[in-house]
């Protein structure tokens, strides 16, 4: 993959997870620096694999998951079981794990949220 196309598939996917984590309100100093340390760590990844370019979008959105599950609490938050569930909040899932167009999806129901860079406004991490 040449450089540019590179750079663009890169900003498009920060572009993506910073929609959605303006979305659940949680798009603060900190959790902007979880996205940059991924877009660097893929970045790297890409570079290697070129062919994986399609995937970032769904790559960078499971790294900043992971991330804010570590330091914050689990996000983004299932809209689809918030109210119906007393097991309690869960986070939703990306789908698919590795592949092009991923989608924001609630893993207990297969409910369809959103695409990933389009999630509605909703709650923060829990």
């Amino acid at each position: 993959m040449e450089h540019e196309g590179l750079e663009q598939a890169l900003h498009r996917a920060r572009a993506l997870i910073l929609a959605d984590l303006t979305a659940g309100d949680v798009a603060g100093p900190d959790v902007v620096t979880l996205v940059e340390d991924s877009v660097t760590h893929r970045r790297w990844w890409v570079e290697q694999w070129p062919e994986g370019a399609a995937y970032l979008d769904g790559l960078v959105a499971q790294d900043v998951q992971d991330a804010l599950l570590e330091k914050y609490g689990r996000w983004p938050l299932c809209p689809v079981c918030r109210d119906a569930d007393a097991t309690g909040p869960h986070a939703l899932d990306i789908e698919p794990e590795l592949g092009p167009e991923p989608r924001w999806v609630c893993g207990r129901t297969g409910a369809v949220v959103a695409r990933v860079g389009s999630l509605p406004t909703a709650g923060g991490a829990a």
